[in-house]
């Protein structure tokens, strides 16, 4: 990485005059910062197990069906992944992102649980506070929460993520008292500064132990950085890179629905 690579926090950074792990949480957020001048994703499931919900007002189910199995789908409990472009899949066909592939380790492993990709590209935690309304009408049984990086990479207050990410956790458990949930952490860029990226960095296992929520500390660990597992952008993880994700998730929500 011979190139300085400019976050959209505006400060820059040179790769080869930092460690290995400060250069891989950099380059992981730094680039997506790029993510902000892209299109959003129009995404199209082709998979039974798993819906898409990238439009706050209508859930689209992957295919008709029956009115008695209709019936039965609503019944059962949901698995919600709340998200950024990382959850939507961006770039990819819906059934290679790891939420869709999280629903096929559920259905071979007996859990009967459906599966909601609400992932929309370039969210916030306000973004994703505003479209929780719609997503409470579902029968919620696990909240994976992935939010956070889009609020870093504008510069807004930690202060501010924390509040949102609360509210949420807090306003789906009131609307499902037996609600499990999973954070999906992330990380600040360390040219941000050591206060704010100690702040930012304790927000998501500070929620995990209030609300008593599984935790990916960083859900790209081993996938920032690697250019195989980045698509051509640099932003965003190609389908080997979703595989290693939802491989490091399942681990973590199979012991949240034990």
């Amino acid at each position: 990485m011979g190139k300085p690579i400019r976050n959209r926090a505006g400060a820059w950074a040179h790769g080869a005059n930092m460690n290995g792990a400060a250069r891989v949480i950099h380059y992981c957020l730094g680039v997506l910062g790029a993510s902000f001048v892209l299109l959003s994703l129009a995404t199209c499931s082709s998979e039974e197990t798993v819906e898409v919900a990238s439009d706050p007002g209508h859930a689209r189910p992957t295919q008709t069906q029956p009115a008695t199995e209709e019936a039965n789908r609503s019944t059962r409990p949901v698995i919600v992944f709340l998200g950024t472009s990382l959850t939507a899949g961006y770039g990819l066909p819906e059934s290679q992102a790891f939420p869709a592939l999280t629903a096929k380790r559920l259905q071979s492993a007996g859990y009967d649980y459906r599966v909601i990709n609400a992932g929309v590209t370039g969210d916030t935690s306000a973004g994703g506070l505003r479209r929780l309304d719609w997503l409470l009408r579902l029968p919620i049984g696990v909240l994976v929460l992935e939010l956070g990086a889009n609020d870093m990479l504008r510069g807004q207050s930690v202060d501010q993520l924390r509040t949102n990410l609360e509210t949420i956790l807090e306003r789906t458990r009131e609307a499902h008292p037996q609600v499990k949930f999973l954070i999906a952490g992330m990380r600040a860029a360390p040219n941000l500064g050591p206060d704010y990226t100690s702040e930012f960095d304790s927000v998501f296992p500070m929620l995990a132990e209030r609300f008593g929520a599984g935790l990916v500390p960083f859900l790209l660990e081993d996938v920032a950085a690697e250019r195989r597992l980045n698509q051509p952008d640099g932003v965003h993880p190609t389908a080997e890179g979703h595989a290693l994700i939802a491989e490091r998730l399942w681990t973590s929500l199979e012991a949240v629905l034990r």
